[in-house]
């Protein structure tokens, strides 16, 4: 249930309201806009309505149909915007980030970022731990490889993203990493989902190989409960039965989940796709169809990569494909720094 306070409201009318929510049973959380205050109640208890529309500031009193309360586009009138080292997503804003699959070495990581930030890139990816298929391939760098992403980031004034894989890394992870990755096959970690909800900074939220948007929503309203509402979900494919491509890039997400949640939503084309040369086109497209952002797999010498080298740019290419959305974006209202 969301109580939606008048414009006017004063701060002790506010807290009369969680006051009385939480009387009933309710776990009251305030959200202040720009333009109104919304006191959310979090918990399945049965009340009339009409006992919060009497309060004094109370404007309307609407009650949630959806599970993902807090994620849904009704409880807030705004699109979340999280911003990072200066870049934002969300809204009006269309953010970019990029950089290799995996961290190889401090040179390969650097030649990367050396090349990246002259096409103005502020977000350095790279995975130290690597979720794999076969057991044979390569697994990452593990420790060593978020001492060299943030390295390398810090001489480039790059903030980092990185993939956790277990919430015992997370300490970790909060040393080395400025957003922290959930990953496909993690998106239903529900004990992850938790540990990552009771920190501060932000999370980009993958959709499962198969997962409903219903699910990926209910996924992040697992790290919003916690207190974290800067989650980033991240169309990366989805698992269908054509075997062309890696994966099928579903782009009917973005206006759905536009419509569903005010959470920003970013694509990943380099695993939606798994093909160099499908990334471009369908970076155009998610841009075309007003994403809030793309990440972006890229290495200086993708021949020579030790992980998904088919599916990298190389850094001309993205320089390039950067020069194109820049065109693209305000087409469609958005916004590319």
């Amino acid at each position: 249930m969301l109580v939606i306070m008048n414009p006017n409201a004063t701060e002790q009318e506010i807290m009369r309201v969680a006051m009385f929510l939480e009387s009933k049973g309710f776990e009251a959380r305030i959200s202040h806009g720009e333009v109104r205050t919304v006191v959310h109640a979090i918990g399945n208890i049965d009340v009339d309505k009409r006992d919060f529309e009497l309060l004094s500031g109370v404007a309307d009193v609407i009650k949630v149909s959806t599970d993902y309360k807090l994620a849904a586009r009704v409880s807030q009138g705004q699109d979340t915007i999280v911003e990072i080292n200066g870049i934002k997503f969300g809204d009006k804003y269309t953010g970019l980030i990029a950089g290799p699959c995996a961290i190889e070495s401090y040179d390969q990581l650097d030649k990367t970022a050396q090349e990246l930030s002259e096409s103005n890139v502020k977000i350095l990816r790279g995975g130290a731990f690597k979720p794999r298929t076969s057991p044979y391939a390569f697994q990452g760098l593990g420790d060593e490889g978020l001492k060299i992403l943030r390295s390398v980031a810090d001489n480039h004034g790059m903030a980092v993203t990185s993939e956790i894989m277990d919430a015992s890394q997370l300490d970790l992870f909060m040393k080395y990493v400025d957003v922290l990755q959930i990953g496909a096959r993690n998106m239903q970690n529900y004990n992850l989902l938790k540990e990552v909800g009771k920190i501060h900074k932000p999370v980009i939220l993958k959709r499962g190989l198969a997962a409903t948007f219903e699910e990926w929503l209910m996924s992040a309203e697992y790290i919003m409960a916690g207190g974290n509402g800067k989650v980033i979900l991240c169309e990366r494919g989805i698992r269908t039965f054509e075997s062309y491509t890696r994966n099928t890039l579903d782009l009917s997400s973005i206006p759905v989940i536009k419509k569903l949640s005010h959470l920003p939503i970013i694509v990943d084309p380099s695993h939606g796709t798994g093909l160099r040369d499908k990334v471009e086109p369908m970076s155009r497209a998610a841009v075309a169809a007003g994403c809030d952002g793309l990440i972006i797999e890229v290495h200086y010498n993708p021949e020579c990569a030790l992980c998904d080298g088919a599916q990298s740019l190389y850094p001309w290419q993205y320089d390039l494909l950067y020069k194109q959305i820049k065109q693209i974006a305000p087409i469609v209202g958005k916004e590319i720094v």
